[in-house]
């Protein structure tokens, strides 16, 4: 975006085949997802095609619902879409097109690509979108569903992603609160209440209704994208060096699977117990119910602003 205070100019895309339904016909489409390389904010948009103006279309949209940003990165078609001939052409010929650069010049965003092959240019965006594009395909992949739900899915799907917990707010101890990108995305956000929770009907009946299926299919990312995105927030022993221990005033998820979605169980470390080596293994931690539990570290997730 631009204009003075904002902090999130930077925005990269990533393209993959999803499968619609138009009437009884069953039609190809393409979802685009964009992150925030500041605020680690996501954007969904669906393409209809990949010619030109599908894309400029998606851009427009999203400029219009998030702001202009000065600048949009993304890979070479061959290294995200190695196997599909179509998004690697629709890439090289973006690139090309005279319409494309000049409709991104008049509206100021500068648009680079990263070299071929070089994936690893990309490390600041790509874990997170390969865990929410994992998730997305599992389930919605091979599935066929109409306009309305996709929609509606995938706006649940931005704000589940959006909504998670990236750094504490204050060194506080009695301070619970984390920064979402949702806080810097829309400051003055309620918090939302999911309509649908766990749906107690038959499954036929829930893909009757065009709002219950798309609640449905919200329910099953929030916990199959769980699954994947805690432990990706889990350090790994590397070589020799010894990893940060936990600390006393931590603020840190506490694992909780069966917590409704769009609910994060937030929690300050309030003693530490290390072992004979000087490891810490289990922790005594106060929650936002002012319960204190005792739990092992490998319970508890460190903030992504807090893993140094």
């Amino acid at each position: 975006m631009r204009g003075e205070g904002t902090i999130h100019t930077h925005w990269c895309g990533l393209l993959w085949t999803i499968h619609h339904k138009q009437g009884r016909k069953r039609v190809k489409q393409w979802s685009c997802l964009f992150t925030c390389l500041n605020s680690r904010a996501i954007h969904l948009e669906i393409l209809d095609g990949l010619d030109a103006d599908s894309f400029l279309n998606a851009i427009t949209c999203f400029s219009a619902r998030k702001g202009v940003p000065e600048r949009i990165r993304s890979d070479k078609g061959t290294n995200r879409i190695r196997a599909n001939k179509e998004l690697r052409a629709a890439a090289f010929s973006w690139e090309k097109n005279d319409k494309v650069h000049n409709s991104l010049l008049r509206k100021g965003i500068e648009w680079e690509f990263n070299p071929p092959h070089a994936s690893h240019m990309g490390g600041v965006w790509e874990q997170q979108i390969r865990t929410i594009r994992k998730v997305l395909q599992a389930i919605v992949g091979m599935q066929v569903v109409d306009d309305e739900r996709l929609h509606t899915f995938f706006c649940e799907v931005e704000e589940i992603v959006n909504g998670r917990p990236i750094t504490p707010t204050s060194n506080h101890v009695s301070d619970l609160e984390a920064l979402t990108p949702l806080h810097i995305l829309c400051p003055k956000t309620v918090p939302h209440c999911p309509l649908g929770g766990e749906a107690e009907e038959p499954v036929g009946d829930i893909y009757r209704k065009t709002w219950k299926h798309a609640q449905f299919l919200a329910d099953q990312f929030w916990k199959r994208w769980l699954k994947v995105y805690l432990p990706s927030l889990r350090q790994h022993q590397k070589h020799f060096k010894r990893l940060r221990n936990f600390q006393v005033g931590d603020l840190v998820l506490v694992t909780e699977w069966n917590v409704p979605r769009n609910h994060w169980v937030l929690g300050r470390l309030v003693e530490t117990n290390p072992g004979d080596d000087g490891v810490v293994r289990h922790v005594k931690v106060r929650t936002s119910t002012c319960k204190t539990l005792t739990c092992a570290v490998n319970k508890l997730y460190l903030l992504e602003g807090s893993c140094k």
